[in-house]
This record gives C-alpha cells, sequence and structure tokens, in this order.
C-alpha cells in the first residue's frame, strides 16, 4: 500500500513540475500588451463603408495598382451596385470575409498571445485567425480556407529585451472568391495571395495598433502595403458585441441572382427590371 502511495505521489509531482515548466516558459514581461478590445481607426473626411486601405474612400479612389483585368472587374462591380445590385461583393450572403478583408475590424479585435499561437478573435463575418509562432514549417498539404495559414516571429528591434513586432506571412491555398472590401476590389480569381503583416503598438502612443498588410496578388501589377490601424478600449470591462450574420438577413441569392425580401414577406428585385427566379418546381396557380 506504501509502494503504491509513494508511486502516486512520484506520478503527482511529475505532472505539477511539467505545469510549473510550462508556466515558466510563458514569460509575458518578453510580449507586447496588446490586450483589450481594439476598433479601427476612421479618418475624417473619409465617408462610406470601411475600405482596405482606411485613409482613401472605396473604390477606384483606393489607387490600387490592378492589372487592366481586375480594374475591369472592379467597375463592372461598381457599376452593378449602382444599379442595385451586390457587384464583387460576396458578404451578403454571409460568406465569410477572409483575409485581407477581415482585417478591416467592422467589431471590436482581441489579440491573446501564447508563445506557440498568437490568435486574433474578430467575431464578425469570420470567427478569428491562429498565426502559428512556434517555429514550425509550412505543411506539405493544406486545405483551402478563407482565412488561409499564417507563420508568424516575434522580433525585438528595440533590443530592450522585449519583444516590439510580429512579422507575419499568410498562404494559401484559399476559397475565393475574396475582395478588399465591399466595393467589389477583387483579389485574383486564382486564389494564390500571399500576405505579409507587420503587426505593433505604436511608438508616440501604445493605445494605437499598427497592422502594415502588403498584398501578393497576381491581381496586382506589384505589391500593394497599406497600414490598417486600431485604438485600444480603455475601458476596464469593454463591451464584445455579437453579431449572427444569418440574422435577419433578407437577401435571397437564386442561381447567379440576388433578390430581397420586403417587409411585406414576398421575394422582391433589387435592380430595375430584374427577372424572376426561374420558378420550374412549382406548382403554378391558375388565374
Amino acid at each position: 500500500m506504501r509502494h503504491q502511495f509513494l508511486a502516486g505521489m512520484a506520478a503527482l509531482t511529475a505532472v505539477l513540475a511539467i505545469a510549473t515548466t510550462s508556466a515558466q516558459a510563458f514569460d509575458e514581461s518578453k510580449y507586447p500588451d496588446w490586450s483589450g478590445a481594439w476598433r479601427r481607426i476612421t479618418i475624417p473626411g473619409v465617408t462610406g463603408q470601411p475600405a482596405y486601405d482606411p485613409t482613401k474612400r472605396l473604390g477606384k479612389a483606393q489607387n490600387a495598382p490592378l492589372t487592366p483585368e481586375a480594374m475591369a472587374i472592379l467597375e463592372a462591380s461598381i457599376a452593378d451596385q449602382a444599379k442595385g445590385g451586390q457587384g464583387n461583393f460576396t458578404g451578403y450572403g454571409c460568406v465569410a470575409f477572409g483575409m485581407p478583408l477581415m482585417m478591416n475590424a467592422f467589431y471590436p479585435q482581441e489579440y491573446l498571445i501564447t508563445p506557440e499561437t498568437t490568435y486574433i478573435l474578430v467575431n464578425h463575418q469570420d470567427h478569428g485567425r491562429r498565426i502559428f509562432t512556434d517555429g514550425r514549417d509550412w505543411p506539405n498539404e493544406m486545405e483551402p480556407t478563407y482565412h488561409g495559414y499564417s507563420i508568424g516571429r516575434w522580433l525585438d528591434e528595440d533590443g530592450d529585451g522585449r519583444y516590439d513586432v510580429l512579422e507575419v506571412e499568410t498562404r494559401g491555398p484559399f476559397k475565393g472568391p475574396r475582395v478588399y472590401d465591399a466595393s467589389g476590389l477583387p483579389l485574383h480569381h486564382d486564389n494564390q495571395s500571399v500576405f505579409k503583416e507587420r503587426i505593433y503598438l505604436d511608438k508616440a502612443d501604445p493605445n494605437i495598433l499598427h497592422d502594415e498588410i502588403t498584398v501578393i496578388d497576381h491581381a496586382l501589377t506589384r505589391p500593394w502595403t497599406v497600414d490598417k490601424r486600431y485604438r485600444r478600449n480603455l475601458e476596464a470591462q469593454p463591451v464584445w458585441p455579437e453579431y449572427v450574420c444569418g440574422e435577419d438577413n433578407l437577401h435571397v441569392h437564386v442561381g447567379k441572382e440576388n433578390y430581397f425580401v420586403s417587409a411585406d414577406g414576398f421575394l422582391m428585385p433589387t435592380r430595375r427590371d430584374q427577372a424572376p427566379p426561374d420558378s420550374r418546381y412549382f406548382k403554378q396557380t391558375q388565374r
């Protein structure tokens, strides 16, 4: 009996030792303080829906370095939206935004840092991201996702013994189509985008977080870099709103057409002279 007791105590001691070692491995003093709720910073005078480059308005005003083919897609999307359609934008149907649109911070973001993974909780059209910082290499095979696969590394650029920059690379294969913002500004349909990010606190204001995103994509003539900025909510207990995309979503997609459900519950067109959906599988009533 005594031997069983001693064996049990030895096993418990070993478990506690492992737990203590794991706890000691995460030294919070080595990592930056990114706690709290982070909202996107709006620029005075820049109105309308949040754009990919937050310093400019949607659409052609973004001055994205698009190829002629991609520019034609954008122009067609803008023209369709002017008539009441959705253009190249897919988010109205509750499809995940994916990278890079998911980083627009429509709702507050939260950053959770561990030695192996940094989690970004999005809580909007997308749930979140995992950025692996455990030294892993790229997998040989990856399932296509809207947010991609992210590997990061921490840097101490000012040499003070504390990390201040998280460098991230995100690769596909991606699911698509994906766009930059609600104008339908397109990424290439081959879904082979690469995103490189530098995430860091502002040196002058630790309550501002920068996410410098560089996009490498076949719909661009060159890499495109923007600086997304977020401000920390300083309330001790910030509010985390709930978002369920399907709730009260009145858009109905039939075939290649988008329709809308009216206040009285009937299907209605979204564009002038839009044809009704094909009702071949419904028995036609005689009038």
